[in-house]
């Protein structure tokens, strides 16, 4: 990763010498922006198919990702320093909802996940995604890089006890992706290769522990993965059925509307968790290149937002914030692909669901502040 962590952010003195663009006025990037919209405007055409044609599903997906938007351009009108001074709050609100889930949290699919507060409904682990960056970026943000070894056991307790709270839902998948955001802001903070290559070598370890600790179906998707075709009729089905809608779009794939696997109800959860095995059945190998030069577009254009970021909580949050989406795009078709166990996790901004489209916007929302309230210096 090519941040310079080292740099001095303007002192408050410092002359602004650039005339700010109409865009930055607004506190929104046009590119960054751009892509969103059109890998929106792709998900809902590829939902739309996946759904059964049906347009309610669509429409309501429609109405969540527009609330979604507003939320995030919302969020870009808040200077970094003001999500600085409210990050205890989002940590500990998020941190105390977790405990109001594991002692009256709603039960579905055998998971205790949820909050219901009147008519609202959602998750407050999706929270986590968020403040757990800010948390840590916030710690680390006025001191040394890089970290301590007291600073990094700080950390090892803001991260763990959260992700334990997830954990035990069970939420294998957010506990992973939370996980992944704290792990990217210690990471950007500056550690050796020889302390990660440490933390690898313990991680390795500790599977063993890991493995004991494991709910049976979660043991089962780890089994799966490493064997689908010892159970094809059971737990095998989901991911040899997704494997055969890829394998069978080839270039153009069989038309919008006119997949098999998919239309013919072959495969489970096409409209969530494996929506992109519609796409690559129904649009072959050109839709999904498609959906992954935007993914790729939009990571590259946050790497560059982090990078111009003038300041450590700046830096630190904006960069994991754009790794953890990476992560989030990887681990999806991984496990649809077969190359990564089923943990069931989105593909982001265009399977159906509400509360990770807010999450993911939120984030993207940030990284616009991050981006739009830096200080142009005069060349």
């Amino acid at each position: 990763m090519a941040i310079d962590f080292q740099r001095t952010a303007p002192t408050h003195g410092a002359r602004v010498g650039r005339k700010r663009s109409l865009w930055l006025r607004l506190h929104l990037d046009p590119w960054l922006l751009s892509i969103l919209l059109l890998l929106i405007a792709f998900g809902l055409v590829v939902l739309y198919s996946a759904s059964g044609m049906s347009a309610q599903t669509t429409l309501a997906q429609a109405i969540r990702m527009g609330i979604a938007l507003v939320g995030a351009v919302v969020i870009a009108q808040f200077s970094p320093a003001t999500l600085y001074r409210w990050t205890p709050l989002a940590y500990g609100g998020g941190l105390l909802m977790l405990i109001a889930v594991e002692i009256m949290g709603d039960i579905g699919m055998g998971a205790q996940r949820w909050l219901e507060i009147g008519p609202l409904r959602f998750q407050p682990s999706e929270l986590m995604k968020i403040a757990m960056p800010m948390m840590l970026a916030a710690y680390l943000h006025r001191r040394p890089l890089p970290p301590s070894w007291r600073d990094l056991l700080v950390c090892g307790v803001i991260i763990a006890v959260p992700v334990l709270l997830i954990a035990r839902q069970p939420d294998l998948g957010t506990s992973m992706l939370v996980t992944a955001a704290a792990v990217f802001v210690i990471l950007l903070a500056g550690l050796s290769w020889r302390f990660i290559l440490s933390l690898a070598v313990m991680a390795g370890a500790a599977m063993p522990l890991l493995w004991l600790n494991m709910h049976n179906y979660q043991r089962q998707r780890v089994l799966t993965f490493l064997n689908p075709e010892s159970d094809p009729l059971g737990a095998g089905w989901n991911i040899i059925q997704s494997k055969t809608a890829i394998g069978s779009g080839g270039l153009e794939g069989k038309g919008w509307g006119l997949g098999t696997q998919s239309q013919l109800e072959f495969l489970p959860e096409r409209h969530t968790d494996f929506i992109v095995a519609v796409l690559g059945e129904e649009f072959g190998l050109i839709g999904m290149a498609t959906i992954l030069v935007l993914y790729l577009l939009l990571v590259s254009r946050g790497l560059v937002m982090a990078n111009q970021a003038q300041d450590t909580y700046g830096r630190l949050l904006a960069g994991s914030i754009v790794l953890t989406f990476f992560i989030y795009v990887f681990v999806n078709i991984g496990m649809v692909s077969g190359i990564l166990p089923v943990v069931g996790v989105p593909l982001p901004l265009v399977s159906y669901g509400g509360t990770s489209s807010v999450t993911l916007m939120a984030g993207f929302g940030i990284l616009m502040s991050i981006h739009t309230h830096r200080r142009l210096l005069k060349h």
